[in-house]
């Protein structure tokens, strides 16, 4: 941390809150960029339909990024999470994405409880338990 962001850390946050904001622009900017036959066929090469892939992109590129976390804390590895089917992957990540209760699944992910306590907010409960009851 530089010596002026220690002095100023109000002013250290609003220049990483911007940062992030022109990130996330940059990259709606990009997929704007793709003509609707492309962004469509990318669309269906993930198994989503342009809508929600769309939706995906406006809560960039980290807004699903807790459950691989979650996963690994409930005992997968990295080739059991790659042998989830694609469509139920898409929409577990479709359902991470838009979650509205990202700081509990953080909190809980660091403070290493996630497996204990997800049950009680995350939208993918259902699914997940799913999983863990066909992966035993």
């Amino acid at each position: 941390m530089t010596a002026s962001a220690q002095q100023y850390p109000r002013l250290a946050a609003l220049i990483d809150n911007l940062s992030d904001w022109l990130k996330k622009w940059r990259e709606r900017s990009e997929m704007s960029e793709l003509d609707s036959g492309e962004f469509d066929r990318i669309a269906h090469e993930m198994g989503l339909a342009p809508a929600d892939l769309d939706a995906l992109v406006r809560q960039g590129r980290h807004a699903a990024d807790e459950l691989p976390y979650l996963l690994k804390a409930l005992g997968f590895d990295d080739d059991a999470i790659a042998r989830i089917e694609r469509p139920v992957l898409n929409d577990m990540l479709r359902t991470c994405a838009g979650c509205q209760h990202k700081q509990a699944c953080q909190h809980d992910l660091a403070a290493g409880v996630v497996a204990q306590r997800y049950e009680t907010y995350c939208a993918n409960a259902d699914t997940v338990s799913a999983l863990v009851k066909a992966a035993e």
